[in-house]
């Protein structure tokens, strides 16, 4: 499985998404607007190896999974002692397109994953040892996650109640151990908080929109965020998850055991607040898939457990049987999942197809090129950050790439070579019909149309993109706040309009019930 993940990760084009972190990768600032940085160090481990390739950018991603499983395996050994925990705990996460394929795409999620699991290890271990000094260790994982993404901070119930509801409250509130593990995360996570204290605390400000952003209740929104569910973990195995998790609260809370208290309510506290966002917002594919993990341990846990309690032979019988029919057709779902995307020559769902909607970026990169031999322009302009961060991937440092509004999103980046730029003419590319942005009446630039090129995927058009020559302008790459260059949709009251396609985790819901969700750029 791990092999499938390398050639899945070196075969498959990368996503806007992916290219827009690899496009922090290459920039030394300490945060960014979107996310804390750790997304851009992964991927900087990735390219360091095997240079700006696919399975450079996204090699950590593989890593992490590998990581992942590995220490879920442990806190199944450590609390239950049984092998069939064990190789449970393991092989749930492969039984899940998200974990068992689409860990292999970058996203901050994938970074968060990996040091969440190690935090809950951690606690774990402190636990099953009685050792005070393994709160630090907890506290390191955790700065590390929340260097990863901020929803690291829903775990902080579950560590909570970890500390509080068990009979050893009394012993930790008096103890300087997980006030020190306190601090240690305050201390890792200083990167992001210097940068914003420095940038009018901006990544804040722009989370918070789309955190508190209120709408009217719409059954979609909830029914796209309980698809994702089924087809990110799975059909058979999220009922498994669900009720091995349902049961470990119950053991945990009833009986005061402080590990079941941890993993049980690491789940159920995301999920409640994911599912009561998704009555009014469209949840992002990514943005619940750090607190699947827990629920694979407390499921290999659960398992184990139920004979030990007395529980009838029927349920246990039951709950052993579904376990193995989820890891089974999980298991066949994520190679069928593979070999349609890698393989197959299809394209079953046509433009909403998770995958190929952003796939075809070489087509516009070549007519890009070929427009710049041909009109003597020496940089290109885009409007949105997806066409940037595609056509940054594609030209590198050859050509200087501007995004020349949103700049909020740039800040602190290295200069692009505007030697090459002021004076001279520019390209712009832009998809139809965003290439009319209204942006542009706060430009002096003359715009030529060019040329049109569709982007397209297996025979079908996903796009078309407008490219247009540039004169009489030189973009600002630090304009003013208060200038329409500057900032972001989400900051001016909006959350940003959805681009048009799936969510990759998606893939599976859409492969098997021909629905569509909507996608936007992962928020949190």
């Amino acid at each position: 499985m791990t092999a499938l993940r390398v050639v899945y990760a070196s075969v498959i084009d990368l996503r806007t998404d992916e290219a827009y972190y690899w496009t922090w990768s290459k920039e030394n600032v300490l945060s960014f607007l979107d996310h804390p940085p750790m997304i851009a160090w992964f991927i900087r481990f990735g390219t360091a190896i095997f240079g700006d390739t696919n399975l450079g950018v996204r090699f950590a991603g593989i890593v992490a999974m590998l990581i992942t499983q590995l220490l879920l395996a442990d806190i199944a050994r450590r609390v239950t002692h049984d092998i069939r925990a064990v190789v449970l705990a393991l092989l749930m996460p492969e039984a899940a397109v998200y974990y068992g394929l689409l860990m292999a795409k970058v996203s901050p999620d994938v970074a968060l994953i990996p040091f969440a699991v190690a935090m809950l290890w951690a606690l774990v271990r402190l636990k099953e040892s009685d050792d005070a000094r393994w709160w630090l260790a907890a506290g390191v994982f955790a700065g590390l996650a929340l260097l990863s993404k901020f929803t690291a901070v829903m775990l902080v119930p579950a560590v909570a109640a970890f500390m509080l509801v068990p009979d050893w409250r009394r012993r930790w509130l008096s103890s300087p151990y997980p006030w020190l593990a306190a601090l240690i995360v305050v201390a890792l996570f200083l990167p992001v908080l210097i940068w914003n204290a420095g940038h009018d605390w901006a990544s804040f400000r722009f989370q918070l929109v789309r955190a508190t952003a209120t709408h009217e209740i719409s059954l979609r929104t909830v029914g796209d965020f309980i698809g994702l569910q089924f087809g990110l973990v799975g059909f058979v195995l999220l009922p498994v998850v669900l009720s091995g998790v349902a049961l470990t609260a119950w053991r945990g809370y009833r009986r005061l055991d402080a590990v079941a208290i941890l993993l049980s309510t690491a789940v159920i506290v995301p999920l409640g607040y994911f599912f009561w966002k998704s009555l009014t917002l469209r949840v992002g594919d990514t943005w619940p898939m750090f607190m699947w993990p827990a629920g694979f341990a407390a499921a290999a846990i659960n398992v184990a457990m139920l004979p030990r309690e007395g529980w009838p032979a029927w349920m246990v019988k039951s709950t052993v049987s579904w376990a193995n029919a989820a890891i089974a057709s999980g298991i066949v779902t994520v190679v069928v999942v593979f070999l349609y995307y890698v393989v197959a020559p299809w394209n079953f769902i046509g433009q909403t197809d998770p995958i190929g909607g952003e796939a075809g970026y070489q087509q516009v990169a070549d007519r890009a090129q070929a427009e710049l031999q041909k009109t003597g322009a020496t940089w290109i302009a885009t409007t949105d950050y997806r066409t940037y961060a595609m056509l940054r991937w594609y030209f590198g440092d050859r050509v200087p790439v501007i995004q020349i509004n949103e700049r909020g999103r740039y800040l602190g980046f290295h200069d692009p070579g505007m030697a090459s730029i002021k004076g001279h003419a520019g390209l712009y590319v832009a998809r139809e019909p965003d290439n009319a942005n209204p942006v542009w009446a706060s430009t002096t630039a003359i715009r030529e149309p060019l040329e049109r090129v569709e982007r397209r995927w297996r025979g079908t058009v996903m796009d078309t993109y407008a490219l247009e020559k540039l004169t009489g302008w030189t973009p600002e790459l630090s304009p003013p706040a208060d200038s329409p260059l500057y900032r972001w949709r989400v900051l001016a009251g909006e959350i940003e309009p959805a681009w048009r396609g799936n969510d990759s985790g998606f893939a599976v819901a859409a492969l098997m019930c021909h629905q569509d969700a909507q996608s936007e750029q992962g928020g949190f």
